[in-house]
């Protein structure tokens, strides 16, 4: 069974950064066949999906994160990073990693696409 495992939530001011850690381990199959992605949430139950990473590195980002957040990944140390810059209190939220097989095409505004899950971690912006 896939385990992701997050870390690196915080509070900030606004404009500040915040480097979150998402790493990966079990599964049938290895790290690098996962689409990575990250998500929060935005009440009323909803899940935003706001950046995804595929195996071969091609990126996805929600509009309203482009240009300050950017996700990578750490293929042998099997750990995707979001890294978020110029903050705003609108980001303010639990950010959760997910992960699905690159071949079953998850999207990222499709939270449903992505069986698994980590726990969440808390970022928090004030103004």
């Amino acid at each position: 069974q896939v385990r992701l495992v997050e870390s690196g939530g915080g509070s900030v001011q606004e404009g500040g950064s915040l480097r979150l850690s998402c790493t990966f381990s079990g599964g049938d199959y290895g790290y690098t066949m996962y689409t990575m992605a990250w998500f929060r949430d935005v009440g009323s139950n909803e899940r935003e999906g706001i950046a995804m990473i595929e195996p071969i590195g091609t990126t996805h980002y929600a509009d309203s994160v482009k240009g300050r957040f950017t996700i990578s990944r750490v293929d042998n140390e099997q750990t995707v990073i979001l890294q978020m810059r110029n903050l705003k209190s609108e980001d303010t939220g639990m950010y959760y990693c997910a992960a699905e097989l690159y071949w079953k095409r998850p999207q990222l505004e499709r939270p449903a696409d992505f069986p698994y899950w980590g726990r969440g971690t808390q970022a928090s912006v004030s103004s």
